[in-house]
């Protein structure tokens, strides 16, 4: 069994959509980035990736490379479960949690588990979305960014 852990955060842009695991949220902006910003599938990745020893999302998918630009963060994370496929491992269970004060995400939660079970290759049980405001501190509570993070499970195929 192997334990990774992932963390990513990007500032809100107006005139963006708000896409978190490939929902979109409507909101009164959206989150910059090379790709569509889905600050929830980076950091997953990341764990994934750090739990099979595969290096960081900069390593696979360049921040600098345009064949990543406005990419769809879940297929990057279908991409991303191959590599840790082919490396013998398989996910057992994630859990994610999406640090914003606004907009309210928990009518959302079912529709991101569906997508990110999917794309993991797992069944939704399997994967958990939490959501939290961080009380008005830092950039997160002055609305002026959205943060995840995640913890992904792999075992041996």
């Amino acid at each position: 069994m192997r334990v990774g852990i992932g963390y990513d955060v990007h500032p809100l842009e107006s005139g963006r959509a708000l896409i978190l695991a490939s929902v979109r949220i409507e909101h009164t902006a959206g989150l910059a980035g090379h790709s569509d910003g889905d600050v929830l599938c980076h950091a997953l990745i990341d764990a994934l990736l750090g739990a099979a020893a595969l290096g960081d999302i900069g390593r696979h998918f360049p921040p600098d490379d345009d064949t990543y630009r406005d990419a769809d963060s879940l297929q990057l994370l279908r991409e991303t479960v191959g590599l840790v496929t082919d490396a013998g491992l398989a996910v057992v269970n994630v859990d994610t949690t999406v640090v914003a004060e606004a907009p309210r995400l928990a009518p959302h939660i079912d529709a991101m588990r569906a997508k990110l079970a999917d794309a993991l290759r797992v069944d939704r049980s399997a994967v958990n979305v939490k959501a939290t405001t961080s009380d008005g501190l830092g950039s997160q509570g002055r609305g002026e960014g959205i943060a995840a993070l995640a913890v992904a499970l792999l075992d041996s195929t």
